[in-house]
């Protein structure tokens, strides 16, 4: 059975986890920002570690920033 993205709001209190985000990268210059994202995404990732999942958050993912 391949397990699928949750693409459902999922997060409690979204608006706190968005301040923290926000609040972690302050006093950063744009490259540390940068790279700040991409450690942290790597860290979700391995938490999420369901190949399949992963592949649909990177299609999801590059189709929405393409879109833009």
């Amino acid at each position: 059975m391949t397990a699928t993205l949750n693409r459902q709001p999922n997060i409690p209190q979204v608006d706190g986890f968005y301040e923290s985000l926000i609040h972690a990268q302050r006093g950063m210059s744009d490259d540390q920002a940068d790279l700040f994202l991409a450690k942290l995404v790597l860290i979700l990732a391995n938490q999420v570690g369901d190949r399949a999942v992963l592949d649909q958050a990177v299609h999801l993912a590059r189709s929405n920033t393409l879109a833009v």
